[in-house]
């Protein structure tokens, strides 16, 4: 089975509030919320990855250096064994929203626990109560 490793994003605002975007219809998990992410390219840190993918999906710039490791999560799906690697993140510029055709919103921690989320995901939603 093949690993696929992943990034994403707890944006956290002024606010205490986490965004999450919706996967778009026509991808895998269609319609379920998540962290926003994606893929780390082959011989990129995982870092500059979700760098890059805050920029093409939300449209905000980050610095590698507001990055804070925040933890990890493994899931066996059908065709592939993920990891996701989750930053928790406070600072950005600009305005988040759906680039790629995904919703998106800003919702309390505890919140989290009441939308459909992907399982490898889920894991990672109590952490959230500490961060915020």
């Amino acid at each position: 089975m093949p690993l696929l490793h992943v990034v994403a994003a707890a944006l956290i605002d002024a606010d205490g509030r986490v965004l999450v975007a919706q996967r778009p219809e026509g991808k895998h998990l269609a319609g379920q919320w998540e962290f926003p992410g994606g893929k780390i390219e082959p011989g990129e840190s995982p870092e500059a990855a979700l760098v890059r993918e805050l920029e093409e999906e939300l449209g905000i710039g980050v610095h590698q250096s507001c990055l804070a490791p925040a933890g990890f999560a493994s899931h066996a799906y059908d065709e592939f064994q993920l990891v996701l690697l989750l930053f928790a993140i406070r600072k950005w510029q600009g305005v988040p929203r759906g680039l790629a055709g995904q919703g998106v919103r800003w919702v309390r921690p505890p919140e989290l626990f009441g939308l459909d989320m992907p399982p490898a995901d889920r894991p990672l939603l109590g952490l959230l109560n500490l961060l915020v």
